[in-house]
């Protein structure tokens, strides 16, 4: 009993060195790749310092977790730069009550990030093994105002429009118009559109009486935006 005792104080140890790493690891992450690129905004540098990265990727990544790239999630698919997920996240000016739509949910990450910030996240995936654990993940973790579903995203979700901002996190050739519709009066959208494999460049919807306004921001990289089969194919 006494041997049993000792082990689970030593986990325990380990687990808290280990957590204390993977916070101190996010603090870099913050100072290092993201105010000295223009994030700015509280709330976002926030989020960024409380969820934990490395929770989102496989274990073999885990020690990559804070490192200033993209990692593969399995799938084909990946989890976004940090900066790239802090950025898409300050363009958007988020409220703490806003209604929040996510195309492209993958490992949940960017999904937790807006979780922190906002009153309710609805996100889509359309693999289903991704949207089955992120949505398990997410629930593990508490994220209880994160709503996820397998779908196709360029329908959006009507049900629970409309949504005071979207964001879409794979590249679309052309812009998927039920999501502009899904839109509230004063809503922002932040989608990355280009030509299939290419540069994409990021760019800033909002609608104002009832017309829309666009800003071009930075060039990215995104996976491509799919469609279920037998529906038409948005890359």
């Amino acid at each position: 009993m006494k041997k049993l005792s000792t082990a689970i104080v030593y986990l325990y140890v380990a687990i808290g060195f280990g957590q204390e790493e993977y916070s101190s690891q996010r603090e870099r992450m913050v100072n290092t790749q993201l105010r000295p690129r223009g994030i700015v905004h509280t709330a976002t540098l926030n989020a960024m310092r409380e969820v934990p990265r490395h929770e989102f990727v496989p274990e073999s990544m885990k020690p990559a977790a804070y490192t200033d790239g993209p990692l593969p999630i399995g799938e084909g698919q990946t989890i976004s730069q940090p900066y790239i997920v802090a950025y898409m996240t300050q363009e958007l000016r988020l409220k703490s009550s806003d209604r929040v739509l996510e195309i492209g949910t993958g490992s949940g990450y960017q999904a937790a990030v807006l979780g922190q910030m906002v009153d309710s996240v609805y996100s889509i995936e359309i693999v289903g093994k991704l949207a089955r654990t992120a949505k398990e993940r997410l629930r593990e973790m508490g994220y209880t105002n994160v709503h996820i579903k397998q779908g196709d995203g360029y329908h959006g979700w009507p049900t629970k429009a409309p949504f005071d901002a979207i964001m879409v996190t794979a590249g679309a050739d052309t812009v998927p118009q039920p999501l502009i519709h899904q839109l509230k009066e004063g809503g922002r959208m932040i989608i990355p559109v280009g030509p299939h494999y290419g540069v994409r460049r990021l760019i800033l919807f909002k609608k104002k009486k009832n017309k829309i306004s666009t800003r071009q921001l930075i060039p990215v990289r995104f996976v491509p935006f799919t469609r279920k089969k037998g529906k038409q194919r948005q890359n």
